[in-house]
């Protein structure tokens, strides 16, 4: 829920009437069709919207900075997933020209907007690499966030001094290949977090395995899963 106090240009408090009433009718149509943006945005076609792909470390108002330069680009944010692990953020964000409506698709505008975002995305702390990027064609929000924050390394454990995950702390993976019956079991034992299922799923389909079973208990911290799996 989003709460703004709201006076008129000379200070004064808006009066009950009219004004108001108009407000409550164009922002309520507003966030409906916005809300229908986002529930959609799993898929978008490139016709539609331009890509920007975005990876580095996560700090308080990062988001707001990053859609202030593309305001100051003279682009609108139309709709916008962000995954956050282990202080690094990936993002898909689809934009397109404020001036059209139409897709960004001019080199120069796009290399410029792709430079500005990887200083904001830099900072002054961002020990690893921070990397902007432009998508073609259609692709699966969720997906391509879970390929990015593996492709950034977000599954190694690092804290705001650098110091590695503890032992007692590093997942347990067993492999087990069931030979006579033609498919692979995999067991998972780990600290249980968002998203954790769906990340395994997508690691073993993007290694070319089709998962046919799967066993999922979550107790406390800790998450156990049993995957059965065939090469696809």
């Amino acid at each position: 829920m989003d709460v703004f106090h709201v006076i008129d240009q000379k200070g004064n408090k808006l009066p009950n009437g009219e004004l108001t009433q108009h407000i409550e009718q164009t922002l309520g149509s507003r966030v409906c069709s916005l809300w229908s943006l986002r529930r959609s945005v799993g898929v978008q076609a490139a016709a539609e919207h331009t890509t920007i792909e975005l990876t580095g470390r996560d700090r308080p108002g990062l988001l707001s900075e990053v859609f202030a330069v593309l305001v100051d680009l003279k682009c609108n944010v139309g709709a916008a997933e962000v995954w956050t692990h282990n202080s690094r953020m990936a993002s898909v964000v689809y934009i397109t020209d404020e001036a059209t409506g139409s897709p960004i698709d001019d080199p120069d505008r796009l290399s410029k907007i792709k430079q500005l975002l990887r200083y904001v995305l830099k900072g002054n702390r961002d020990k690893r690499c921070a990397n902007t990027a432009v998508s073609a064609g259609a692709t699966h929000t969720e997906r391509r966030l879970h390929q990015m924050m593996y492709a950034d390394r977000d599954y190694e454990w690092y804290d705001t001094d650098g110091a590695s995950m503890s032992p007692g702390q590093k997942p347990l993976v067993t492999v087990e290949n069931c030979a006579d019956k033609c498919y692979t079991v995999v067991s998972l034992r780990c600290r249980d977090r968002t998203k954790l299922l769906f990340d395994v799923v997508c690691t073993l389909t993007d290694m070319q395995y089709v998962v046919f079973h799967a066993t999922v208990v979550a107790e406390g911290p800790e998450a156990y899963q049993t995957f059965r799996w065939m090469p696809n």
